[in-house]
């Protein structure tokens, strides 16, 4: 199949394309013209092609749809650490503009087309707000309670996509997380008591491209978590990746107690239609520690200095 995928050289953009390209696909990668990108574009196989343009543009979007059979749609600014340098919550208004501005200009472009790809879409567990004081796990059938404008922008994607007229899939991730020596300061802002449900990219990745081969996966909401073996606390989450860059797990008081839009999910469903759950925590830790390499020496040698510079971006310490 020709597939597009948005977001192409993101998080698990990169996985996506990773599988997509393994099983025999021909994709369009769509993304912004950063200098990582076109880095990442050069490395790409005969059988992929990079697509520079916004999701903000009508017309680009119109040109990258044009002859595919599938449209992959992962790109969407995040709460903090987007590749843009921007976050959802401290610039909204801009987010909006990309997020559901540019999910609806995805959707006409696709409706343009004399003969409509279908359209796997990229939602988030976020969407069900505060959690913590219900019986896990989190099921499709609750309704959705957003508090963060990420999760405001999701649920007013997937309500479009829904209408659209479109063949679709729409699936709910778990925590994905990047595998680079990367601390994100939002590790605070969740309680250490708090139930999160981890799911390696690369699963997220195998499910994606299981979509594509199975007609029982359309039309449907999905979520893509690790499952059982996958469901952690924060804590549990926190300290294997501290102890993994060589920081060592900080201290408690660091850590916010206000509750966190994550939970367990009900993967029963989507795993008996998908099958991707392969990986858990303990092989992102091993990838990790492989792509550290010498850098995690170095980290332990200045380790009391990361580690203050680490807790002074903790709110709760402030």
């Amino acid at each position: 199949m020709k597939v597009l995928v948005t977001g192409a050289f993101g998080n698990i953009g990169r996985s996506a394309v990773g599988v997509l390209l393994e099983r025999g696909h021909y994709v369009r990668c769509f993304d912004v013209p950063s200098k990582p990108n076109r880095r990442a574009a050069k490395r790409l196989p005969p059988n992929a092609e990079a697509f520079w343009g916004d999701l903000r543009s009508l017309s680009s979007l119109e040109q990258a749809v044009e002859g595919m059979d599938v449209v992959v749609h992962l790109a969407f600014v995040i709460p903090t650490l987007s590749a843009t340098g921007k976050g959802t919550e401290d610039n909204p208004a801009w987010a909006r503009d990309i997020n559901v501005g540019g999910t609806a200009n995805l959707i006409r472009a696709m409706q343009a087309q004399s003969d409509p790809p279908r359209l796997i879409f990229s939602s988030s567990m976020h969407i069900y707000g505060k959690t913590q004081h219900l019986t896990p796990p989190r099921k499709i059938t609750d309704l959705p309670n957003p508090i963060e404008h990420y999760a405001h922008h999701k649920v007013e994607c997937e309500q479009m996509i829904r209408e659209s007229g479109l063949t679709w899939v729409i699936f709910r991730l778990g925590a994905a997380l990047p595998v680079r020596f990367i601390l994100d300061p939002a590790m605070f802002e969740v309680p250490l008591d708090n139930r999160i449900e981890f799911v390696h990219r690369r699963d997220v990745g195998e499910a994606i491209a299981n979509a594509l081969e199975t007609e029982e996966a359309w039309g449907h909401i999905w979520h893509i978590g690790g499952g059982p073996a996958c469901q952690l606390y924060q804590r549990q989450l926190v300290e294997q990746v501290l102890e993994a860059v060589g920081i060592g797990m900080l201290p408690e008081e660091a850590f916010t107690d206000e509750t966190y839009p994550t939970d367990w999910l009900d993967t029963t469903e989507s795993q008996r239609v998908l099958r991707f759950q392969r990986r858990t925590l303990a092989d992102y830790i091993q990838e990790l520690r492989g792509r550290l390499g010498f850098r995690r020496e170095l980290i332990r040698i200045f380790r009391p200095i990361i580690r203050l510079w680490v807790l002074s971006k903790s709110r709760a310490r402030a």
